[in-house]
């Protein structure tokens, strides 16, 4: 059993083999636990400039690829910004892109999500990030990369994103699967991991993002479609993902996608703008069968 659409990944042996005329993205960024149960986020360019892959560039996810306007943490931004982005990357509609990071590949599945909205054809995520790399004996460069600038016209895809009156409107809507896919303690709004509040968005299933991948790299089609499948994620007719600030969710978004689910949105706000609203409902407890 293959992906549906095993174009959305690279292996690191397929992008060694051929790195000429790709534009590779480094969107590293670091993440530290913070002593109110949230998050600091750090630019992740140090660690890029200490070594990357031959020919990449970095790809800022948060201050030039999220709403400078917003403080909830890498919220979507117009679209002119994210082309004018992507034309200084040296990106054009039919340039072949690859999205990776270190340690945490939901930084490339954000990335990559960003790049799908606005209708870019051709980008692939690299399959265990900058780990797979180096595990395949692949060497890093510190040489800085730049590229004429592209020519990329955004064609958006609205779809690909809902907003929290969408989310609320799902609650009860047995047509909807929400997804949270952070941890089953933060799930169950145990242990230190708050946004303001604890717990979950009702109704909402939980599927960790972690346990869809495999040393790193996304478990193979037929583990990863059984582990959708177990939440009903590739029979409901839509799908809305969310976690704290719409980074994790785009691995069980991409995943989605991969497995053939093509009606799945990135609830952007996440638990950064639902946890603030009181009035928005938020519920605790572990994880209940699946409606």
């Amino acid at each position: 059993m293959n992906y549906a659409h095993p174009e959305y990944l690279i292996s690191a042996d397929e992008l060694a083999a051929d790195l000429g005329g790709r534009r590779i993205l480094d969107a590293t960024v670091i993440f530290a636990p913070t002593p109110d149960g949230g998050f600091s986020v750090e630019s992740g360019l140090a660690r890029f400039n200490e070594g990357h892959i031959p020919g990449a560039q970095f790809l800022d996810l948060i201050n030039d690829a999220s709403d400078p306007s917003s403080d909830l943490g890498f919220t979507l931004p117009t679209v002119a910004q994210l082309q004018a982005l992507f034309r200084r990357l040296g990106i054009s509609n039919d340039t072949e892109v690859v999205v990776y990071s270190r340690d945490l590949i939901a930084l490339a599945t954000r990335a990559w999500w960003l790049l799908h909205y606005c209708g870019h054809e051709h980008v692939r995520v690299l399959d265990g990030g900058l780990e797979a790399w180096q595990a395949g004996g692949h060497l890093l460069s510190q040489d800085s990369a730049s590229y004429p600038p592209g020519d990329f016209t955004a064609n958006p895809n609205p779809s690909l994103f809902a907003d929290r009156n969408e989310v609320l409107a799902a609650i009860g809507d047995a047509k909807v699967r929400t997804v949270f896919s952070l941890s089953p303690n933060d799930y169950a709004g145990e242990g230190d991991f708050s946004m303001g509040r604890k717990g979950h968005i009702p109704g909402s299933v939980n599927l960790f993002f972690a346990d869809l991948l495999e040393d790193g790299c996304f478990k193979k089609a037929a583990a990863l479609r059984e582990a959708l499948g177990a939440k009903g994620l590739l029979s409901v007719p839509k799908v809305i993902n969310y976690c704290a600030v719409g980074v994790t969710a785009t691995v069980d978004a991409f995943a989605c996608l991969l497995c053939g689910q093509e009606n799945v949105a990135l609830y952007d706000g996440s638990l950064a703008e639902w946890a603030r609203d009181d009035s928005l409902p938020m519920e605790t407890g572990p994880s209940g069968p699946q409606r």
